[in-house]
């Protein structure tokens, strides 16, 4: 059988959720407003396809650029260069420390 070269390839351990996370995503976490600037996580939720980015930004901090529609604009660094990814706020987690 062909190997699956899909978009969500590997992922069947990274795009799951632990046992205490399961269920519903909060309404907190969907209205949550973020403000240019902010230093987010990118953690995936995986029970929400809609606006999720690729699976090598799970667990990258970023910093808002901007919003776009209901999504954010997120810088994240990769190697040496900084990628530009749109990501909705399901899918973010603010960044707590320095």
């Amino acid at each position: 059988m062909k190997k699956s070269k899909g978009y969500r390839a590997k992922t069947r351990s990274l795009l799951r959720r632990k046992p205490r996370e399961k269920g519903k995503t909060g309404l907190s976490k969907v209205l949550y407003e973020y403000t240019s600037g902010e230093k987010v996580v990118v953690k995936i939720d995986p029970s929400i396809h809609k606006g999720m980015p690729h699976r090598r930004y799970h667990g990258r901090v970023g910093v808002i650029s901007k919003k776009r529609g209901r999504a954010y604009v997120v810088n994240v660094t990769q190697g040496d260069a900084t990628k530009q990814i749109i990501v909705r706020p399901e899918h973010l987690k603010p960044h707590i420390g320095g």
